[in-house]
């Protein structure tokens, strides 16, 4: 180990944004700080009250995903103590699982010294994941569209500027494996065809900062919201009063249950405001998506 205390710093993320189904992740302006230094024995505790259940070394997934790359490495991970800070919600689709397995990852690569790529890391949270978006996302920072083919992982980072976001989240929490068993095993083929092409068009517009087109293909799935927006008792009168009060777009975060606003860059605050009013149930949060994946801060002495 370089130093002998240094900190993780791992963005949230949403993931789908609508028809971009296991595809499309967003870093957002939500951290996870692990704080790391050397140790006779590898400990774990955390900050936040609703993390405590994860205070075991064993079965923890940030030690798991750090020794998981130093064993793909050759190597062995060292003894660790970490104390984790986290504002990112758990079970509400804000890859809680993915920034941590994205710390863990990180965690071996810099006290090994492996030197991993972007790509390299994304390979090995994917495997864990089982799936890339969230995980590149909280990697690579910015907006990511991946694709996972075998064990192969492809992933495109775009820039993102000028738009800010909104999070309805609310107090239940939601796994992501009793989301997808809402999900029908085959689709309408006209429905794959509308959501491919939505997706098609949302990265397009993403990338040519047109947020307000982006947010309209936001709302153009039929690939997972229709199916998933069954565990919300308002969801269309949350999609509404977003479109009213100057939103671009909506969709459930990743799994859900939270809800994911795009809007204009300077009205996040503003609108995070009355949709508080409008949906006390929910807890609502403005923020600026983070074009910055995780990062390694050394604290020297």
């Amino acid at each position: 180990m370089s130093v002998n205390e240094f900190s993780i710093k791992v963005p949230a993320s949403t993931a789908n944004l609508g028809p971009g189904f296991d595809s499309l992740g967003l870093a957002l302006g939500l951290y996870m700080t692990i704080h790391v230094r050397a140790a006779e024995i590898s400990a774990i505790s955390y900050e936040h009250q609703d993390y405590k259940q994860f205070d075991d070394v064993e079965s923890n997934l940030i030690f798991k995903a750090a020794r998981t790359t130093a064993v793909q490495y050759g190597k062995e991970l060292p003894p660790v103590q970490l104390v984790v800070e986290t504002d990112i919600p758990l079970g509400r689709g804000l890859g809680s699982s993915a920034s941590a397995i994205a710390g863990g990852i990180e965690l071996a690569d810099y006290v090994l010294d492996l030197k991993l790529s972007a790509d390299e890391k994304t390979q090995i949270g994917c495997m864990l994941e089982g799936h890339p978006d969230n995980v590149s996302a909280s990697i690579m920072g910015g907006l990511t569209v991946s694709i996972g083919q075998g064990e192969e992982v492809s992933v495109i980072r775009v820039p993102v500027k000028g738009v800010e976001a909104v999070l309805l989240v609310p107090q239940t929490v939601l796994s992501t494996k009793e989301s997808r068993d809402l999900l029908p095993e085959k689709l309408v083929y006209a429905d794959a065809i509308q959501s491919s092409a939505a997706a098609n068009m949302f990265c397009t517009a993403a990338a040519l900062n047109d947020w307000e087109l982006a947010g309209e293909m936001m709302e153009c799935d039929a690939f997972h919201e229709p199916y998933r927006s069954v565990q919300f008792s308002n969801f269309d009168e949350i999609r509404n009063a977003c479109r009213e009060y100057g939103a671009y777009g909506s969709a459930i975060s990743g799994a859900g249950p939270s809800i994911f606003v795009l809007c204009r860059e300077g009205e996040g605050k503003s609108l995070a405001e009355k949709l508080m009013l409008l949906f006390p149930a929910y807890h609502s949060l403005a923020l600026s998506p983070s074009d910055e994946g995780v990062q390694v801060s050394e604290k020297i002495g």
